[in-house]
């Protein structure tokens, strides 16, 4: 079974900058794909950055030039580094994987960008 964990979240001043973690632990293959989503209050949960098959990375326009998702070297752990943060930006993140037809959510983390 895989599970997904993130953190990293937490309260943050306009224009500041976050680092958000997806630890991932269980059977993962080589064919994995990772993604970030968000869900602001009231609102419907996005997608903010993704992996494609071709290993590139999407973004949102929104969030363009200021998000960057990345994995470190092991690949058991995604990343979102996050700049210039914007008080729209508030909302839970979550990480998903995609492995062999099936997904996977992490529980979310709080981020917060005050004015």
């Amino acid at each position: 079974q895989v599970q997904l964990v993130e953190s990293g979240g937490g309260l943050v001043q306009a224009g500041g900058s976050l680092r958000l973690s997806c630890a991932v632990s269980g059977s993962i293959s080589e064919d994995n794909r990772m993604a970030w989503f968000r869900q602001a209050p009231g609102k419907q949960r996005q997608w903010v950055a993704l992996t494609t098959g071709g290993g590139s990375i999407n973004y949102v326009d929104n969030v363009k030039g200021r998000f960057t998702l990345s994995r470190d070297n092991a690949k058991n752990t995604a990343y979102l580094e996050m700049k210039s943060l914007k008080p729209e930006d508030t909302a839970v993140y979550y990480c998903r994987l995609i492995q062999s037809g099936q997904e996977y959510w992490g529980q979310g983390t709080q981020v917060t960008v005050s004015s």
